[in-house]
């Protein structure tokens, strides 16, 4: 993967929303940019603390919400779950499967809703922007104990 195309991207993302071009921003963007799973804020604190000691929490919660508000991360939260997830908006949408026991997830890779999505707006006169679909269960490892 071409890491220079992959900045110009974030990059170009944030000063097209408006944003300063910080240096937390851009190390918590090429985090989540790069990341193939959804993360919480403490995941991206100890992955920006490898790179860069100086960096607070705090300041990745608060980078994180300016973020999610400007459209540019999306926030994930799950029944159950008291930490909210972080994942880059490549301005597609994704499905999750959430092992119920160790919180393992799992992307679905297609969209199990689409043909669903349009006999519903036919149905019921809706036209649908959005949808999200979580489901639960146990992983391979916890189903075996």
């Amino acid at each position: 993967m071409d890491i220079k195309k992959d900045q110009k991207e974030y990059l170009g993302a944030l000063k097209s929303s408006g944003l300063k071009n910080t240096k937390h921003r851009c190390s918590l963007l090429e985090i989540l940019f790069n990341e193939s799973q959804p993360l919480n804020a403490e995941e991206i604190f100890f992955r920006i603390k490898e790179k860069t000691a100086e960096i607070n929490l705090s300041t990745v919660y608060r980078n994180l919400e300016v973020l999610v508000n400007k459209g540019l991360v999306t926030k994930l939260t799950f029944p159950g779950d008291s930490k909210s997830l972080y994942e880059y908006n490549k301005m597609g949408h994704r499905h999750y499967i959430v092992c119920i026991s160790c919180k393992k997830i799992m992307t679905i890779e297609h969209c199990p809703l689409q043909e669903y999505e349009l006999s519903l707006e036919k149905e019921t006169g809706f036209k649908i922007n959005a949808h999200k679909l979580v489901m639960f269960g146990y992983c391979p490892e916890c189903n075996k104990k």
